[in-house]
């Protein structure tokens, strides 16, 4: 039979809320499978690989903001979740983890598939629970029943993130034939959520010292679009009171924002003219070496704004944490401070006119490679689709070309090149919307088994930019220069993905040429019952010398002319 609070669990699950659960294959954890998969208000799915799944799990809970819940039987399996739920720890991405696991008495005792499970994920997740063995007592059941309410409130609690429950079970597993899982009446506990905003004191302060500043930097860190927010920053930038960089990662990209920093950053006679004497922050992570070099290089104060008050000194530089809503703080920055230096402002848009009119004539003049393959492809994909882009060189790529108006998602918690098709596979279960996930060979090839299951993507189109090794590797300094390069950092392959595209039946395509390449893009966004892979074949040495050669143009137009010098 399906243990009691197995079953409270499951309904207050669905009474809070949640509606999906991915369900990975096992004996030990049958009665939470079973529970989850007979419960009407739970949509289920099983991955077989729980590496996959728990990246699946963690793309499709970066879109809908709730938690989704994950499901799997004891010993290694739990272990094969953890590149996920540090990821999703670090993205601030709700998930409820549920492991299976043998009751105590059986713990390191050479009894089949166990491990030591309480506590497994240490400091990557928010906190971790284990239900009580038995369910027999009032009081164990009453322990279940906290344990899941006060998990959920805190993998949705700011900031939001993965969560733990361990589920020690005894044999029988599997209820008899016939019967049924009776779902109680939940006994959800609710939380009111307060409103986070300076009060009126703190605000009289922050006026006052903001008249000490006149070069004022915002810097957005990773986070999901938020066109309120974009709105109220564009002002600000429009009424030259502060001058917003956005990374492609942040989603607060427009034409009012500084998108293409990283091709004047590392020049030393531009940023010298650009330091600011106040950063302003919000979000998490940023992608930009070149941005952080120049902000912990400044003499900058730091403010950092997070609703529950906590910051990462990121820059080196971080002197408050205001603790206040995005929406509520940039609201009243645009009523109170009057407009600063127009020359700082002037500047960096200088800078950013200039480099997006010449970039694309010089990656358009340029050899065929994958930085310019990856500029004619952007230019195709639809301003409705989700794009997720893989670590290494693909999300910094998109980060070189600039302004995006869609969607860009990338695992920057940890940015690890475990998981990006899975993560993206989990994005197009929740949307019907096109979903794009832009990759390298290396974290494509890894990441395989994101498409082995049973469910329909119908909305997936995988831009797979194949050199046959980690191209990176050829741009850091230190790698580059050994004479073990290609074996031991390339680590370099000779794998297609016709026969990955065959095997699960996507469409496929390779070019190797600029007019092939447009000429495939041309129905590549076209409705299909199945994803469609384009495969673009480049080589590592020529790539890494095309985006040498588009660097050094770039940079040798802007210090010729002085544009960084002149007011528009």
């Amino acid at each position: 039979m399906i243990l009691e609070t197995i079953s409270h669990l499951v309904a207050i699950c669905a009474d809070h809320g949640i509606t999906h659960a991915i369900l990975s294959p096992g004996s030990r954890c049958a009665p939470l499978t079973l529970a989850f998969a007979r419960h009407p208000k739970i949509h289920t799915r099983t991955i077989s690989d729980e590496r996959s799944a728990a990246f699946i799990a963690m793309g499709m809970a970066q879109q809908l903001q709730k938690p989704v819940v994950l499901v799997c039987t004891s010993g290694s399996a739990a272990l094969n979740y953890y590149p996920a739920i540090a990821e999703a720890y670090f993205q601030q991405i709700p998930l409820l983890v549920l492991t299976a696991d043998r009751p105590p008495e059986w713990i390191d005792q050479y009894d089949g598939q166990t491990i030591f499970q309480d506590g497994v994920y240490g400091k990557h997740v928010k906190k971790s629970f284990s239900f009580l063995p038995e369910s027999t007592s009032p009081d164990a059941l009453w322990q279940g029943i906290r344990t899941a309410n006060e998990a959920i409130h805190l993998a949705e609690a700011f900031p939001q993130g993965p969560v733990h429950i361990n589920v020690p079970l005894r044999e029988p597993f599997y209820p008899e034939n016939g019967e049924e899982i009776i779902f109680p009446k939940a006994q959800v506990v609710l939380k009111s959520k307060a409103k986070i905003c300076l009060h009126e004191d703190a605000k009289r302060e922050l006026k006052s010292r903001l008249r000490n500043f006149n070069r004022i930097l915002l810097v957005c860190g990773q986070e999901r679009p938020n066109p309120r927010v974009l709105e109220q920053l564009d002002l600000l930038s429009k009424a030259k009171k502060i001058v917003v960089i956005s990374d492609s990662i942040s989603n607060f990209q427009s034409d009012h924002t500084i998108t293409l920093h990283d091709h004047w950053l590392g020049l030393k006679e531009i940023k010298e003219q650009l330091s600011p004497d106040l950063i302003l922050s919000f979000g998490k992570s940023i992608i930009s070496k070149s941005l952080k070099l120049f902000l912990r290089g400044s003499a900058a104060s730091h403010w950092h704004i997070s609703p529950d008050g906590t910051a990462k000194d990121t820059f080196q530089r971080l002197t408050r944490v205001l603790c206040s809503e995005k929406l509520d703080f940039f609201t009243w920055l645009l009523e109170t401070i009057e407009p600063k230096d127009a020359d700082f402002h002037d500047q960096w848009h200088q800078l950013q006119h200039s480099v997006s009119q010449m970039l694309p004539r010089v990656l358009s003049e340029s050899e065929f490679g994958e930085y310019p393959a990856l500029q004619e492809v952007v230019q195709r994909i639809p301003p409705f689709s989700k794009i997720h882009v893989a670590n290494s060189m693909a999300v910094r790529y998109l980060n070189f070309l600039g302004k995006r108006s869609q969607e860009i998602i990338c695992n920057r918690g940890t940015s690890g090149i475990d998981g990006s098709n899975s993560t993206a596979v989990g994005c197009t279960f929740t949307t019907k919307e096109p979903v794009t996930l832009i990759t390298g060979d290396l974290a494509f090839f890894y990441d395989r088994n994101a498409f082995w299951h049973n469910y329909s993507m119908p909305n997936l189109r995988i831009i797979l930019l194949n050199n046959h090794a980690g191209g990176i590797f050829r741009l850091i300094d230190g790698p580059s220069r050994q004479p073990e390069l290609e074996e031991f950092f390339e680590t370099k392959q000779s794998l297609s993905a016709r026969n990955i595209s065959d095997e699960f039946g996507f469409g496929y395509v390779e070019v190797k040429d600029r007019l092939s390449l447009q000429k495939a893009l041309e129905q590549f966004y076209s409705p299909s019952i199945k994803p469609k892979l384009l495969e673009i074949t480049t080589e590592s040495k020529k790539n890494a010398d095309i985006l040498a050669g588009v660097k050094d143009k770039i940079s040798r137009h802007l210090l010729s002319y002085g544009f960084w010098k002149t007011r528009i």
